[in-house]
């Protein structure tokens, strides 16, 4: 008598057993759970910094532009009275005032020139305000003009306090000329004097010329103070 295959023994029956899987291997035993919170974490961190890069691309000019707090000036050369000038070296607006204004989407500019004589002059002084509408010039503040030589005298640089948020004066060599530069958020003051020192009307003291520029520098800002 021919037996049944699937009976066995006793004439118990052994249900059929399902072929085994081969073990996963290394990182396949976690599958497709412990790749799909790092695929998350990783979009996630894309998307942040497509936002971000957004962000600073939409509102880039608003996060950059510094600080104004002084008014555009419409003749530099009446709101700069350097009466402190003046009383050292003769009145500086007796001599055709030089006055001119340059309106850039970036930078509003006005540039005011006197003099203490009409054809021969022993003082010059020039002034200049910079408002920066765009870019803070505050990184740039310190960068020095190079001298064309190497053995060329760059001269000294003090440092004044108490005047905007960073003032220097730049003495040339034999104290011919100084500039005075003063720093308040985006505004940026330049005041200089240039002399020859051999008039009576003329400052030889750069201790009494840097004062009076000091002065009437910061008159000037509470002129233009907003």
């Amino acid at each position: 008598m021919i037996s049944d295959p699937e009976l066995d023994g006793a004439g118990e029956t052994r249900p059929a057993q399902p072929a085994e899987e081969p073990p996963p291997r290394g990182g396949e035993a976690a599958g497709a759970g412990a790749r799909r919170p790092w695929l998350w974490a990783l979009g996630g961190a894309a998307l942040a910094s497509v936002l971000w890069a957004g962000g600073l691309y939409a509102f880039g000019e608003r996060l950059a532009a510094p600080e104004i707090s002084y008014r555009a000036t419409q003749n530099l050369c009446l709101d700069f009275e350097a009466r402190a000038l003046s009383r050292i070296a003769g009145g500086l607006h007796r001599y055709r005032p030089l006055n001119r204004q340059d309106d850039h989407p970036a930078v509003r500019r006005a540039i005011c020139q006197l003099q203490n004589g009409e054809s021969i002059s022993t003082l010059t002084v020039h002034v200049r305000v910079d408002l920066h509408r765009k870019t803070d010039p505050g990184p740039e503040f310190d960068a020095l003009s190079i001298p064309l030589f190497a053995e060329m005298d760059p001269g000294r640089t003090e440092e004044v306090r108490g005047l905007g948020e960073r003032a220097l004066l730049l003495v040339g060599p034999g104290g011919g000329s100084v500039e005075l530069k003063v720093l308040h958020g985006g505004a940026v003051f330049t005041v200089t004097a240039t002399g020859t020192g051999s008039a009576p009307d003329t400052p030889a003291d750069t201790s009494a010329l840097r004062a009076a520029m000091v002065e009437d520098a910061r008159a000037l800002m509470t002129a233009l103070k907003e």
